[in-house]
């Protein structure tokens, strides 16, 4: 029996794991799912880069103790091959990834930098209807002074893939703020095929990278194609701005906590309560204490020290002031 969306539907979830802290962050998804949402019986899939020309080292999890925990957490490790990118742009690995899952079965992706801290079985999915996680700031486009604007640039990408740019407005906000435009983390995203999905977002973020429109000649793609093109896919598979049923995602139910330091530093006291719950067996801590921040944060108080720096119900208003903080204390690692 799969855990089920709207309708019934049955789903699987993917994450990315490879070698370095990513395969240590996908064991710890792997916990905290088991433990926030026993009743989760869709298959849960740690997708895998396999080495090749666009890998200048060998991406896969080296640690065959790490391995061996992700098998004893329910996870299935997904090998998949890298055929538009790799070292140079290790974010496209969500996007061929997708091309690796069962076909026609719908997917939720997660970073492998997320926690589950409730009932994800509970989250009606309409998979016929793909969205994203609207936890951002407005990191794109840069504006210049001289250049186009936010509806010239966005405008831009929607001709390119004949799209209807207008459908694609939130039209409470004023005309060249950012949030008026469709714009997402690619924290988590979900469709009832990824395949489908994966195909488009490929298709798009390589016709991007390979071709950008005109106004696009004073923005950078490095970190952002894939939050680029994203809404474009989305709005093109006829989805859009995630509804209130989703409110538990990058909320209650999942916490995309990115880096250790800002976990400490912003989430809430139900996610710290999950991830060290979770990291502390011995069969988890042996293994998650050898990616230092682990080791650092969760079991040797640095954690601590930095929650005690903020006031979560008065935080900085941009996270840079939050890593600046954590770094004047020097409890700042990626």
């Amino acid at each position: 029996m799969a855990a089920k969306g709207k309708a019934g539907q049955p789903f699987n979830i993917v994450i990315v794991g490879q070698d370095g802290r990513w395969g240590y962050e996908a064991a710890v998804f792997a916990a905290s799912l088991r433990h926030s949402d026993p009743g989760f019986a869709g298959r849960l899939f740690v997708a895998e880069p396999q080495p090749g020309p666009l890998w200048a080292t060998d991406p896969r999890l080296q640690d065959s103790n790490l391995r061996a925990l992700l098998a004893d957490l329910g996870a299935e490790i997904l090998p998949f091959d890298s055929q538009r990118f790799g070292s140079d742009y290790p974010y496209g690995n969500k996007i061929e990834a997708l091309l690796a899952l069962p076909e026609g079965e719908p997917f939720v992706f997660f970073d492998s930098d997320t926690l589950v801290t409730g009932a994800l079985s509970d989250i009606p999915f309409d998979f016929d209807r793909p969205s994203a996680s609207m936890r951002r700031e407005g990191t794109w486009p840069e504006i210049e002074l001289y250049g186009p604007g936010y509806t010239a640039t966005w405008k831009s990408l929607y001709d390119k893939f004949e799209l209807d740019f207008d459908s694609s407005l939130d039209t409470g906000w004023p005309d060249e703020y950012w949030q008026r435009y469709l714009y997402f983390n690619a924290g988590w995203f979900f469709y009832r095929c990824p395949r489908a999905f994966g195909q488009r977002f490929l298709d798009y973020a390589t016709a991007i990278r390979d071709d950008p429109p005109a106004e696009l000649v004073c923005q950078s793609l490095d970190p952002w194609l894939d939050q680029v093109a994203l809404p474009l896919v989305i709005h093109s598979l006829g989805g859009g701005r995630p509804g209130p049923e989703l409110a538990g995602l990058d909320g209650d139910v999942t916490c995309h906590w990115r880096l250790l330091p800002l976990l400490y530093a912003r989430e809430s006291d139900r996610a710290v309560e999950v991830l060290e719950t979770v990291t502390a067996p011995n069969k988890i801590k042996k293994v998650i204490k050898a990616h230092e921040p682990f080791k650092r944060f969760v079991f040797q108080g640095r954690g601590a020290r930095a929650r005690a720096l903020f006031d979560r119900a008065d935080l900085p208003k941009r996270e840079k002031a939050i890593r600046n903080t954590l770094k004047r204390h020097r409890l700042w690692m990626r």
